[in-house]
């Protein structure tokens, strides 16, 4: 809406005002008059009745949608003032010319070019002499019949065009909707099956094997003396630790610390986490609103922050660690840097980290890029969606 729309009534108000005064001004300025009927009081009686008639158009202009018949018959009467003063005076067809930008501003579409016809036949005919006043009459008729009809049909294909292409943006409105519900719908299929195929291998080969270490652990533990029991009971301890963790990934497949937190807590309690076991000085910094996304968003996020400072860890021989999450308009964005070795990124990689991560933003509709050169410290950027989670709206 611009910044005309809230005080447009008043304009038109302020207008018709105006128009009247410098009539009412210049009509007393040059005296006289012209041939009007007798029955009309005088122009300086209609002046008032005028003015007090101009008073309701701010009321009306706010509701000419919904009152159309009463600003209809508002407008007739008012051309009809205008008519009967420019009859008392020519002066006033400066004021009868507020007809027209009434016309468009206050009439229904189909009727602003009758409107603008009957202010003109009214401001020709009150100018024109007694005799004259019939020729003039059916000449104008003549040719605004015509007019009035054809403004008619124009704008009643005006509003049919716009009724359609309103009824056209809805469907494509709804049809924008459809297709991005059925592909996020396709989305979450995919990473649902996925989620079933990794949770059943998981459950066939982790798990299991798992399950059978802890118990041979615990025999070896049942027949060992000193020391060697107290490595065996840490090695079932530590077992059975991995063991609860395959099994709530099969439940969720999701990274514990997010069962608990909102990621930035999470991969704040990471980020400390890693920075005091390895030694190595981590800023963390959390810009824009954080909101709630997927949880598979989410998961991806973290792992990825998890498997990056992994392998600042193993490879970089850092000094320096720096972790950025930014939550944007569209977006969430994570960064992750250091000072240490770097490497070429053209080389192919010896193992699987950073295909793990880029499959992992992959998943979830997002992109990673990695600079990095020999000397010069790596930087990992990642954008993902902000995709909310499933069954509540986008809170933008």
């Amino acid at each position: 809406m611009s910044r005309l729309d809230g005080h447009e009534r008043w304009v038109y108000l302020a207008l018709a005002y105006a128009l009247l005064a410098i009539s009412a001004i210049a009509a007393a300025v040059m005296g006289g008059g012209g041939p009007a009927p007798a029955w009309l009081p005088g122009w300086p009686a209609l002046v008032p009745a005028a003015a007090v008639w101009l008073a309701p158009i701010a009321w009306l202009h706010s509701r000419r949608d919904t009152h159309r018949a009463l600003v209809v018959g508002h407008y007739l009467v008012l051309i009809a003032l205008a008519g009967a003063l420019t009859a008392e005076h020519t002066a006033f067809m400066v004021f009868a010319s507020v007809g027209y930008p009434l016309a468009i501003g206050m009439l229904p579409a189909r009727l602003v070019m009758l409107g603008v016809t009957v202010t003109a036949v009214v401001s020709v005919a009150a100018q024109s002499s007694p005799g004259a006043r019939g020729s003039s009459l059916s000449v104008i008729a003549a040719v605004a019949l015509p007019l009035a009809i054809a403004g008619w049909y124009v704008s009643a294909e005006h509003d049919k065009r716009r009724r359609l292409v309103e009824r056209l943006r809805a469907a494509m409105e709804e049809n924008a909707e459809l297709n991005a519900r059925l592909l996020d719908q396709a989305r979450s299929a995919g990473v649902l099956d996925e989620r079933h195929r990794m949770a059943g291998e998981i459950h066939d080969t982790v798990a299991q094997d798992l399950v059978v270490l802890i118990g041979r652990l615990h025999t070896a533990a049942r027949v060992s003396e000193g020391p060697a029991r107290h490595h065996l009971d840490q090695a079932a301890e530590l077992a059975r630790r991995s063991l609860s963790e395959a099994r709530r990934s099969v439940r969720a497949l999701r990274p514990e610390p997010l069962e608990d937190a909102r990621l930035p807590e999470a991969v704040d309690r990471m980020a400390r986490s890693w920075s005091e076991s390895s030694g190595v000085d981590l800023a963390l910094e959390v810009t824009g609103t954080p909101v709630a996304l997927a949880g598979d968003v989410e998961a991806a996020l973290f792992r990825v922050a998890q498997e990056a400072l992994a392998n600042v860890a193993k490879h970089a021989r850092a000094t320096r660690t720096a972790l950025t999450l930014s939550y944007a308009d569209e977006s969430v964005l994570l960064d992750v840097r250091d000072d240490g070795a770097g490497f070429d990124p053209e080389k192919p990689a010896e193992g699987f980290g950073l295909d793990g991560m880029r499959q992992r933003v992959r998943g979830v509709g997002g992109t990673l890029a990695v600079e990095s050169e020999p000397g010069q410290g790596t930087a990992v950027a990642v954008s993902v969606p902000a995709i909310p989670p499933a069954g509540q709206d986008d809170p933008r």
